[in-house]
């Protein structure tokens, strides 16, 4: 029996494309909770910008927070109270990252076109929407999408230098002042040195058009760079201070370099499939001409951002997210150029990992709903004790939609250049679909602060005026703050030493009592996944 042919060209392009890649982003972006981690900490930031107004000088659960630039946390704030009609303020501040991801993918996808040509621009989309470390982050409440989206648009400001250098200028200056404003110095480091090398090893660069847009390009950096600290300087001069001294403090040499870089390489093997490869090819077959444009700005920005990662900071997911949209620029050429064995080969594997993992996504769903086979069910009783699964016919219906329609791509593609970076990019968001339908209500119990929150709130007396705190961190304070309306105060300050309540955050075993004497508790709880969590909450006789 034959297929029908597919509804749309193929590879996917225009309107198709733009519907995967918004598929990809939107799956997950909304419907849960804030989870653990950093997702709730920057929500937590965001937050307090929605609920207090504090713009210049982000705070967390009262406190100052000054860990980096404000600029993710401005534009998640100003989603949260735009579609405050429509969604709840974790959902809609989260749509930042959507908004920041989408804007790296449109990014690249502007520098390949410009580099290379209107194909490879679709194998950059392709391969961003396909990159295994950029999928959860792309997903969580995360201010390194903005720099990502701002090294995406600098290599199109830059690539377009050549032929219209004020344009090309103006971008490539307005990318480096946000990708100051959204991690800080660390950006500005690398992309500053970035626009002073490449016109040295990169003779259409030199040319006097090209040079006068990175002079450009310099004067519309500089207020973007200086306003924000200049600001903060005028109102908050002790907290300019303590956010500069942290910037040169993640600035010191980190301990075993090497052994950092090494990490940083064995995390990308995975991290950046299947951008890597695909780049290692290019540059292979680009041997010769590493000169180009099109070669030496992704190469050259790999570089400097890989020795930035590895020389001042440890080797984990989150330093590595720099990384990807270099590589992924060089590898978009490859998706046109790989030897018809290499294609086949990675066609098929994106093909069959995808089938086996959705079906063992399917799987897992079945064991939650109807407790069939009785092994996987237990295995999920024992992660998340207390959980309840029950079935949507929405969540089925999508997922059943999205399967049917991976089995038709699969099937009924034609044979071409870009089919491997299509059914891979394909293959992802239908898994990340799956599990975002049919296992979300397990990872949102497993993840979420909402049933701590609320018991912890049950048991705070109702004429309490502040709870010092213990040990907890800046996503539990987050969290607090968001779920129950609580605002813990730190210990060891001049406002927890007058506080009747104290909140400690420890293990399940040891039990740490407060500072002092006349300390009675009143609750203890934690999430019912996490068995190395334990709150427990003090009242002072």
């Amino acid at each position: 029996m034959r297929l029908p042919r597919l509804p749309f060209v193929f590879p996917p392009r225009g309107g198709t494309l733009i519907a995967l890649c918004a598929l990809y982003l939107l799956a997950g972006l909304v419907g849960r909770d804030p989870w653990k981690g950093d997702d709730t900490t920057h929500f937590g930031v965001a937050y307090a910008m929605i609920e207090d107004g504090h713009w210049l000088l982000p705070r967390l659960a009262g406190e100052v927070w000054v860990d980096s630039p404000p600029l993710y946390h401005w534009t998640a704030a100003l989603l949260g109270r735009l579609f405050a009609f429509l969604l709840p303020p974790h959902d809609a501040a989260r749509l930042a990252s959507g908004l920041f991801a989408g804007l790296m993918v449109a990014g690249l996808a502007g520098a390949a076109r410009r580099l290379v040509g209107i194909e490879a621009a679709r194998g950059a989309a392709l391969i961003a929407i396909g990159c295994l470390g950029l999928l959860v982050h792309a997903h969580e409440t995360q201010p390194a999408l903005a720099f990502l989206a701002a090294a995406a648009w600098m290599y199109c400001g830059l690539a377009m230098l050549p032929q219209r250098p004020w344009h090309g200028g103006a971008l490539a200056g307005a990318a480096l002042g946000c990708g100051f404003l959204a991690v800080g110095l660390p950006a500005l480091i690398a992309l500053l040195l970035l626009l002073v090398l490449l016109p040295v090893l990169c003779a259409p660069l030199r040319a006097p058009p090209a040079v006068r847009g990175l002079f450009a390009a310099l004067a519309v950096a500089a207020p973007l760079l200086l306003a924000w600290p200049l600001a903060l300087h005028w109102q908050h001069p002790a907290a300019l201070a303590d956010w500069w001294s942290r910037e040169w403090a993640d600035l010191t040499i980190a301990p075993g370099v090497a052994h950092n870089l090494w990490g940083m390489l064995k995390l990308l093997a995975w991290f950046a499939w299947p951008a890597l490869p695909l780049a290692l090819w290019t540059l292979w077959r680009e041997r010769r001409r590493l000169r180009e444009p099109r070669n030496l700005i992704p190469l050259v920005s790999f570089l400097l951002l890989f020795a930035t990662q590895g020389i001042f900071s440890d080797p984990r997911s989150l330093n590595a997210l720099p990384l990807l949209p270099p590589l992924i620029l060089l590898a978009a050429p490859a998706t046109l150029s790989l030897r018809r064995g290499a294609a086949n080969a990675f066609d098929w594997f994106g093909m069959m990992t995808f089938t086996l993992l959705a079906g063992l996504i399917w799987l897992g769903w079945v064991a939650m709903i109807a407790g069939v086979p009785a092994q996987i069910a237990r295995n999920f009783a024992r992660l998340a004790p207390g959980f309840g699964a029950h079935f949507s016919a929405a969540a089925f219906a999508v997922s059943l939609g999205l399967t049917i329609a991976w089995l038709w791509l699969i099937f009924a593609s034609p044979r071409a250049a870009q089919r491997g970076a299509a059914h891979w990019a394909a293959g992802l968001v239908l898994c990340w679909g799956l599990l975002m339908a049919l296992w979300l209500p397990l990872i949102d119990y497993d993840r979420s602060y909402r049933g701590v929150s609320a018991a912890l709130k049950a048991a705070v007396p109702k004429d309490a005026d502040c709870i010092a705190g213990r040990g907890l961190g800046s996503t539990q304070r987050a969290a607090f703050h968001y779920f129950a309306g609580l605002k813990t105060v730190r210990e060891g300050s001049r406002a927890a030493s007058q506080c009747r309540l104290f909140l400690v955050q420890g293990g399940p075993q040891k039990e740490v009592l407060p500072p002092g004497s006349g300390w009675r508790k009143i609750w203890e709880g934690g999430r019912p996944s996490d068995r190395n969590e334990r709150f427990r909450l003090y009242a002072r006789s």
